[in-house]
């Protein structure tokens, strides 16, 4: 076998092991409950999971079968029903959707037809297929939509449908509270990641200079300490479209958080559990990260500085794929795929330490920067536009890191988020910095 053959079968394994792995949990999510409850809309800021079910076919339909492979169209009748620009999620209930039988049939006629392009399709013809792109695009895609339905579920009532074991306990994190980042330049971004998104690209050099970041996330037992000193009644802390936004809408502590006499309580997938003080809090708006910040004395890390922080290899003056090196991500590494249902305590994955000491920048809590969603420079749009280019501007801050909900395909250490920022049923979470004194 010829290397050239050789480096196709690994990429074609690879392809194949990513798509499978998706659609399985695809599945888990959209059959562990009734037909109702996939057509019903459990809060107007998600789509009925079987819009997302549907949809995930639609895309896989039109890249793989239609783009790569030249194929005429299944349904085309449906691609305007799931065009994710078209209609807002909360006009999606009142769609013609397909019902959840028709929808896994067309979802599963779509991925038995991709299978057998994925056979036959060279990886060294057009940027859409160099390196398996398209293939690894759609089951990053998938996973993004899975992320998405397990927040549907987090907002669902009703009793528990998923269940997970919890992550191992760990020794109560006991090392420094913050690490210093060397100041100086490093490679941020990526040139060369095969299955790397627009926005992440290209790699370019960036200047930052020292400064210091929290060694593991904030937790709910520090957050908490925010809410009883009465931040969230405080403007001192808040940006003022911050302060008018909870003062509008009630917003006193993290999503989902509830005060039972003198106890915290929350509600995860259905079950109500005492707030546990050494997790990684979550479900917290950037205005309420960055109003804790300020709170605390520090501020909220830029997202270059998040980078640094996670990628930046002082030995050997490089920027890594992951804190770890480069290796893909082992389960002692980082807490993804949602192999649990939460996030590992502060200082957990000690295996997935960056260089300089910073924990859990993989996995666990997605980690709110202080930058907008911007382009890099050299930025140009692939394969379409509304992936990344139609979200540049202050509208959108950048999160980082991926969560416990996120699949290893579809984060690294240069993978890139965003959301508006008064958005709190995403599984995010932050650490906090500050500029190294004078």
């Amino acid at each position: 076998m010829t290397e050239t053959a050789h480096d196709a079968g690994a990429l074609r394994e690879r392809a194949l092991t990513t798509l499978v792995t998706a659609r399985d949990r695809t599945t888990l999510l959209t059959s562990c409950v009734a037909d109702p409850d996939l057509t019903a809309q459990h809060s107007p800021l998600m789509s009925p999971l079987v819009w997302d079910l549907a949809h995930i076919g639609n895309q896989e339909e039109q890249w793989l079968l239609r783009a790569v492979a030249g194929q005429e169209a299944i349904r085309p009748e449906i691609d305007s029903l799931y065009d994710a620009f078209e209609h807002p999620r909360a006009d999606r209930p009142k769609l013609p959707l397909l019902p959840p039988g028709e929808a896994r049939r067309y979802a599963a006629e779509v991925r038995g037809r991709a299978l057998d392009v994925l056979e036959s399709t060279a990886f060294d013809g057009t940027r859409l297929t160099e390196a398996g792109f398209a293939f690894g695009m759609i089951a990053q895609h998938e996973q993004q939509h899975d992320e998405t339905m397990l927040i549907t579920h987090q907002l669902r009532r009703g009793p528990q449908a998923l269940t997970a074991p919890d992550p191992d306990p760990v020794p109560l994190f006991t090392g420094p509270a913050e690490v210093l980042v060397p100041g100086g330049p490093f490679t941020m971004g990526t040139s060369d990641e095969p299955w790397a998104l627009d926005n992440e690209r290209p790699a370019h050099r960036r200047e930052v200079p020292p400064f210091f970041i929290d060694t593991t996330p904030v937790t709910n037992g520090a957050y908490l300490a925010f809410v009883e000193d009465g931040g969230y009644d405080d403007p001192r802390w808040w940006a003022p479209e911050g302060f008018e936004h909870i003062r509008r809408h009630s917003v006193t502590a993290p999503l989902f958080w509830r005060r039972d006499g003198r106890q915290w309580l929350r509600r995860r997938f259905g079950v109500i559990e005492a707030v546990p003080p050494h997790e990684p809090v979550m479900h917290v708006s950037w205005y309420e990260a960055d109003a804790y910040a300020r709170w605390a004395g520090r501020r909220l890390p830029t997202e270059a500085e998040w980078e640094k922080a996670a990628r930046y290899d002082p030995a050997g003056d490089r920027s890594m794929r992951y804190p770890w090196g480069d290796a893909d991500p082992a389960p002692e590494h980082a807490n993804l795929g949602q192999r649990h249902l939460r996030p590992g305590p502060a200082g957990s994955s000690p295996a997935g330490e960056s260089p300089l000491g910073v924990r859990q920048l993989i996995g666990d809590v997605w980690e709110w920067t202080a930058s907008d969603f911007l382009p890099y420079p050299g930025f140009r749009a692939f394969p379409y536009r509304e992936y990344s280019e139609v979200f540049f501007g202050p509208g959108y801050k950048v999160l980082r890191g991926g969560s416990f909900a996120v699949d290893a395909v579809a984060c690294r250490g240069t993978f890139r988020n965003w959301d508006h920022p008064i958005r709190r049923q995403i599984f995010s979470g932050f650490r906090t910095a500050r500029s190294e004194a004078p």
